[in-house]
């Protein structure tokens, strides 16, 4: 089992590394607020829930019900209501899918394509995010399918620290987020793509009118 420092709180944390529904959750709420939030989210709601954390009972649970645990103080995401909402989506696809064993995601998939075709298949997964999940899989869960460093590329990169792939220390937690202060900034010094100028369509020509004949009719010889 893996150490993880993604929510920088050791007992979020070792949830994260035991339970695979906790990083799943913990994955798709990573927007908007900061990684520690979204990351520890998991270990609050599983307080709220009594201490269980379970695919099955989130799906079946009235959705009112769990956007409350999401709203309730301090709020487990800045988007309470629709955050709460993806998450049931996501349990719902794991038993509908997955007999909902969360695991069952990456266990036996033949190769690093199918693995992320199946994480882009979850509701909260974009291309982006889903690539992310792989590398994280890859590089702190020992989850190494064949090609699973190029199709989560250039999130599993070796050495890098582009995401919370990468952050399995509080320094590297620093240095990702360092790095992607300075990839935004760069983003946005960048001049914004020129296109080039559309050509303009020329109007077409009047159509000239034909040129009337004479009316006066040629004078016929005499004999």
């Amino acid at each position: 089992m893996p150490t993880l420092h993604l929510s920088q709180d050791p007992r979020a944390d070792q949830l994260l590394a035991e339970s695979p529904l906790a990083l799943l959750i913990g994955m798709v709420l990573d927007q908007q607020v900061p990684l520690e939030r979204a990351f520890s989210a998991p270990s609050d709601l599983k307080d709220r829930l009594g201490g269980t954390l379970d695919a099955s009972s989130l799906a079946a649970m009235d959705p009112e019900r769990l956007v409350d645990l999401f709203r309730e103080r301090p709020a487990l995401h800045r988007f309470p209501g629709s955050m709460a909402k993806r998450t049931q989506e996501l349990c719902r696809v794991l038993v509908e899918e997955y007999g909902g064993d969360a695991a069952a995601v990456w266990s036996g998939v033949a190769d690093g394509a199918e693995l992320l075709a199946r994480v882009r298949a979850l509701p909260g997964f974009g291309e982006q995010k889903a690539k992310i999940f792989v590398a994280l899989l890859g590089k702190q869960f020992g989850v190494r399918p064949e090609g699973w460093r190029t199709v989560s590329a250039p999130f599993g990169e070796e050495g890098s620290f582009r995401s919370v792939a990468d952050i399995d220390s509080p320094a590297a937690l620093a240095t990702v987020r360092q790095a992607k202060k300075e990839a935004k900034a760069a983003a946005a010094a960048a001049p914004p793509a020129t296109k080039a100028p559309a050509a303009r369509a020329k109007a077409p020509k009047p159509k000239q009118k034909p040129k009337s004949k004479s009316k006066k009719a040629a004078a016929s010889p005499r004999g």
